[in-house]
């Protein structure tokens, strides 16, 4: 069971909603018309806005990439008003994920974001991580990053009791994925192949209802840092491993003290304590609804927000703007 924090019971759990909130109603605006800087540029600046109406020391520890490199909600920025006594809290965040999904009006865009208190997620550096990941239930340890994509798969079923041709896996639609994907139809396997958002990917394997059973494939480190905080909260297994291109990437990876290259990190080592996790909808997806804009300046939202010791999950469905909704 995970141990409460102090820290964490300070902030409120419904003040993320509003910040996720804050992000997709900014996004929305943009949703289809073709620019994914501009999108992600107001869904900054509307999630940092709301953060410092907060009374907390946060710290930015997965952001919109190093301090050089991204000048909004970078890693090490500081939020929140700070003020003294201030509980204080690292933020794992993507104001937009999914910023082409936005900008062409494709499903599964969030706004999310993960807290905990200080020490309380893996500072990832900004590189590609293979993920792996299936819902709760399972005996730990049932699918390894160590084994074949078919390997896991076959093992999944077998612990499901169905053959290999009833799971569906939740993959990245990329170049290189080509080979993963033959090895995966090779055993009869269905794959469910999404354009962007692998936050929404990971967490659709805690949900029956849609219908994925593992989600497996390379995507950012950040955004794995982002799922396994939701798996730690509604149960589930996580596993990742640094991938690194360059020795540029390596270096990165040194300045945010990762010295075992090859280590496969799992929801303990990302998340090793309390977390609450947010997401709002910008677009209508497998896991929320996105932002509706109807009659009189009303805006509706839709968000799921969790906490990792209490195991709650709640839904927000809200109702913004001036008339009535």
């Amino acid at each position: 069971m995970v141990q409460a924090s102090k820290a964490l019971d300070r902030v409120l759990v419904l003040e993320m909603v509003r910040v996720t909130e804050a992000a997709a109603i900014a996004a929305s605006t943009l949703v289809g018309r073709g620019d994914e800087k501009a999108a992600d540029h107001v869904a900054v600046e509307a999630m940092r806005a709301a953060f410092n109406e907060l009374d907390f020391d946060g710290t930015v520890v997965i952001g919109e990439g190093e301090r050089d490199e991204a000048p909004m909600l970078y890693i090490g920025e500081k939020v929140g008003k700070a003020s003294p006594g201030s509980p204080k809290i690292d933020i794992a965040l993507d104001p937009l994920e999914g910023t082409t999904l936005t900008a062409k009006a494709f499903p599964n865009a969030l706004a999310v974001l993960a807290i905990a208190e200080e020490g309380g997620l893996l500072n990832a550096p900004d590189v590609y991580m293979d993920k792996l990941a299936i819902g709760p239930g399972y005996e730990a340890g049932l699918v390894s990053l160590d084994k074949s994509p078919s390997e896991n798969v076959k093992a999944l079923a077998a612990a499901k009791g169905v053959k290999p041709d009833e799971i569906m896996a939740c993959v990245l639609d990329r170049p290189r994925h080509e080979k993963m994907i033959a090895e995966l139809r090779a055993t009869g396997c269905g794959i469910v192949l999404i354009p962007d958002g692998d936050v929404a990917g990971v967490i659709a394997v805690t949900n029956p209802d849609t219908t994925i059973d593992i989600y497996m494939g390379s995507g950012g480190a950040p955004e794995g840092v982002l799922a396994a905080a939701a798996l730690k909260c509604v149960g589930g297994q996580f596993q990742g491993r640094l991938l690194f291109r360059n020795d540029d990437e390596k270096s990165r990876a040194a300045k945010w003290g990762v010295t075992d290259l090859d280590r496969i990190y799992n929801l303990d080592d990302l998340v090793p304590g309390d977390a609450i996790f947010a997401a709002t909808g910008v677009t209508d997806g497998s896991l929320l609804e996105g932002v509706k804009r109807l009659k009189g300046g009303c805006m509706t939202t839709e968000s799921v927000v969790m906490r990792a010791s209490s195991g709650t999950v709640r839904w927000v469905k809200g109702e913004h703007g001036k008339g009535k909704c």
